[in-house]
């Protein structure tokens, strides 16, 4: 059996504030690039779509410059990833893809039905395939919730919608053959290891607790220079992906502490202040 776990750990859901190191690790410590910042704004907004004027604003926030912008917004239409019309950019490709991942990751407590006790499996059924397609095939199973019981197999507790996220689905029907309503004898403590659930609990302890001493902060007043905007945009980014990796699993397998209730309700409080944060700048500015 293949069991590989690429989650941090060091803290859990209720316990006191995690070390600023821990959150480092998270969050990571590289520059926000002007894409990043652009691209995440876009997945932010209502519809996926802002104006040349509000997406300059946005990475100014950030001291990029308003050429920087300006340039990388044209190279994202090159390269597929936005379209523009009118004076609006709007998401296209993979960014308009993983748009539907972070929407369906934020209401996923709606996202799982009651379980029958019954698995889900993806089985490869191509005997050769080239580099390109194995990497696709994980990104896409990893986006369906789906763990990697071996080489070539998949597998999840059958209580999600099988017709969710389209585009991933596709990559599964060329490769794969799908069993639904699938017996196994996997127990609680494979499932356990098999979806690193002790790695991401304590993952989303450390991020719940960083929201948290943010939204305290905010509720006193703070500076908006662009190394403080700088750090909640990463936070909120860390939070969304992190948000994308919960199994959401049934109950029977997580119980009642899981943190990801917990973890979305606190990154919807967090990306409402956050955005009326920007709001108030963009007002002065």
């Amino acid at each position: 059996m293949r069991v590989t776990c690429q989650l941090f750990g060091d803290t859990v859901a209720g316990v006191p504030p995690a070390p600023q190191s821990r959150i480092r690790d998270l969050i990571g410590e590289r520059p926000l690039s002007a894409r990043s910042v652009l691209a995440s704004a876009l997945l932010g907004a209502d519809r996926g779509r802002l104006t040349v004027a509000e997406l300059v604003a946005v990475a100014a926030l950030f001291g990029i410059s308003a050429g920087a912008a300006r340039t990388c917004l044209w190279r994202m239409v090159s390269h597929g990833e936005l379209t523009a019309n009118g004076g609006s950019y709007t998401l296209a490709g993979r960014l308009a893809e993983r748009r539907q991942r972070v929407d369906a990751a934020s209401r996923a407590d709606d996202a799982a039905t009651r379980w029958n006790g019954t698995w889900e499996l993806a089985v490869v059924s191509l005997e050769r395939r080239p580099a390109a397609d194995r990497t696709e095939l994980r990104r896409a199973a990893v986006a369906l919730h789906l763990a990697e019981l071996r080489d070539g197999v998949w597998i999840r507790p059958d209580n999600l919608d099988p017709q969710r996220l389209p585009p991933s689905r596709a990559v599964l029907d060329r490769q794969c053959i799908h069993f639904h309503d699938a017996a196994t004898d996997i127990g609680a403590a494979t499932v356990r290891s098999l979806f690193c659930l002790d790695a991401w609990a304590r993952d989303a302890g450390t991020l719940i607790a960083a929201m948290n001493a943010e939204l305290d902060a905010g509720a006193g007043g703070r500076d908006d220079s662009a190394a403080s905007f700088t750090y909640g945009f990463a936070l909120s980014i860390a939070v969304v992906r992190h948000l994308q990796l919960d199994p959401l699993l049934p109950g029977e397998f997580v119980g009642d502490d899981w943190p990801g209730h917990t973890l979305r309700s606190t990154y919807r409080r967090f990306d409402d202040a956050f955005k009326r944060r920007m709001a108030s700048a963009f007002r002065r500015g």
